[in-house]
């Protein structure tokens, strides 16, 4: 659990993510939910431990087991239900890995994981048992990573991924980005995110002064799920985010008892644009050990693509995609019929 008080000059970000909730019990206190959910809660913790920044808690409705954002949030004992074809790895990162912290997987781009930390943990994460620790590519002060980069004049644009890569202080973002600045080949940067959308505040003045610097075109790619992820908080950092030049995208992950059906896409997609933000992809659910209970099913998932086609424009339709070990690209989920017991 983190604690301590925040230090002098603290940005208020940091202590936001001090103050986050970091135990099941103090979870399910803080939510009003039923004490018999905290014995499976602590053997879910142990396997991938709690993390909620006070800024989701309050958009999750109390006293509510079934709500869309607690369920993403809250340890149970479905993670121990071991599922066919589900593993520690299961979109082929560590094969991919050229060298500490750098995945490079298809053409054009190659990922960096700049940290393991993230604001918030969530229960389907397909990194949840990624060795951070072995592969990290700021251990050597980004060396042996931005050697790879340079060395390889194929690869155009770089993205930031992690755990998360707004975790790392302006500084470090400042000093990598001075370093992949410096290679000519590398035309964009990118950036994969979740914090915007769950500690607002981090998108300060500091933050916006890094991205006001560097002479690399930004995109960054936030993760929300449902549309009440996205309060007047969340808006207003993306309303900072554009003002300072980023192109905004979103990619959600499509999870059972989350957003698996037409009217909350429908609901996500809207309130984006309203923020600013175009829906970029839509995951199946990547088979990584202990999330099999958030899986839909592929014919669901199609029938939900076509009826969204009908209702909305095009530009606020995601693409349906699944990300398989070993592909050259994110591959499309085609329409394969209407599932039987689809919501």
């Amino acid at each position: 659990m983190i604690h301590g008080t925040p230090q002098t000059g603290q940005a208020p970000w940091r202590a936001e993510l001090a103050a986050a909730v970091c135990d099941p019990e103090e979870l399910l206190r803080a939510l009003a939910l039923p004490e018999d959910l905290l014995p499976a809660a602590r053997r879910a913790h142990r396997l991938f431990p709690v993390r909620v920044p006070r800024a989701y808690l309050a958009r999750i409705l109390p006293g509510d087991p079934r709500d869309p954002l607690l369920r993403q949030v809250l340890p149970l004992d479905l993670e121990e239900v071991a599922a066919p074809g589900y593993s520690k790895d299961p979109v082929g990162d560590l094969g991919a890995q050229a060298v500490p912290g750098v995945l490079h997987k298809y053409e054009g781009r190659a990922l960096l994981t700049t940290t393991g930390a993230c604001a918030i943990h969530c229960r389907y994460c397909f990194r949840r048992h990624f060795p951070y620790a072995k592969a990290n590519a700021a251990r050597d002060r980004w060396r042996p990573a931005i050697s790879h980069l340079a060395n390889d004049p194929s690869i155009r644009e770089v993205i930031l991924s992690g755990g998360d890569p707004l975790m790392l202080g302006d500084d470090k973002l400042g000093a990598l980005t001075r370093a992949l600045e410096g290679v000519p080949h590398i035309k964009r940067l990118r950036l994969h995110t979740r914090v915007p959308v769950v500690i607002p505040n981090r998108v300060d003045e500091g933050l916006l002064d890094w991205l006001g610097r560097t002479s690399l075109p930004v995109v960054m790619v936030l993760h929300a799920n449902h549309a009440r992820e996205i309060d007047e908080a969340v808006a207003g950092a993306c309303e900072r985010l554009r003002k300072a030049g980023v192109t905004l995208l979103n990619q959600a992950v499509l999870l059972a008892g989350v957003n698996d059906d037409v009217q909350t896409l429908a609901e996500l997609s809207e309130r984006l644009f309203e923020a600013g933000v175009l829906p970029y992809y839509l995951h199946m659910l990547d088979r990584v050990e202990g999330a099999g209970h958030f899986a839909v099913d592929e014919s669901c998932a199609t029938g939900f693509l076509e009826a969204l086609r009908a209702r909305l424009p095009g530009y606020l339709v995601p693409r349906l995609v699944r990300e398989e070990a070993g592909a050259t690209a994110k591959l499309p989920v085609l329409a394969v019929g209407a599932g039987a017991s689809c919501r």
